[in-house]
C-alpha cells in the first residue's frame, strides 16, 4: 500500500479507519525528515494492515496544531480514533514498527 497524503479534507475519514493508522509530520525544506521519509514509504509498501499517512505541517497547520507537533518530524500512532503513541525526531524502522504494534 502506499503513502496516503493527509489534509484536513481526508483526515477524519483517515483517523477513523478500522486499520492502525501511521500519521507522519513533516515539511518538505526538513532535513530530519527527508531521512525519515523512505522508511515511512518502507513501512507502507510493507505492511498493507497499517493506513501510513504523510500530513504536510507548512500546508497543513490546523492538523499540526491539533496534534500538538512542535518538533518535525512528528510520528503518530492512532488506533480506534485515539492517538495511541506520538514521539518526534529521526526513528529507526524497527522502532517506529514497534510504536504500531505496541
Amino acid at each position: 500500500m502506499s503513502v496516503i497524503n493527509v489534509t484536513k479534507d481526508n483526515f477524519e475519514e483517515i483517523k477513523n479507519s478500522e486499520k492502525t493508522v501511521l500519521l507522519d509530520f513533516y515539511a518538505d525544506w526538513c532535513g530530519p525528515c527527508r531521512m525519515v521519509a523512505p522508511i515511512i514509504h518502507e513501512i507502507a509498501e510493507e505492511n498493507p494492515q497499517y493506513v501510513v499517512g504523510k500530513i504536510n505541517v507548512d500546508d497543513e497547520s490546523e492538523l499540526a496544531m491539533a496534534f500538538d507537533v512542535m518538533t518535525i518530524p512528528t510520528i503518530v500512532v492512532i488506533k480506534g480514533g485515539e492517538v495511541v503513541n506520538q514521539v518526534s525526531g529521526v526513528r529507526p524502522k524497527a522502532q517506529i514498527l514497534s510504536l504500531l504494534e505496541g
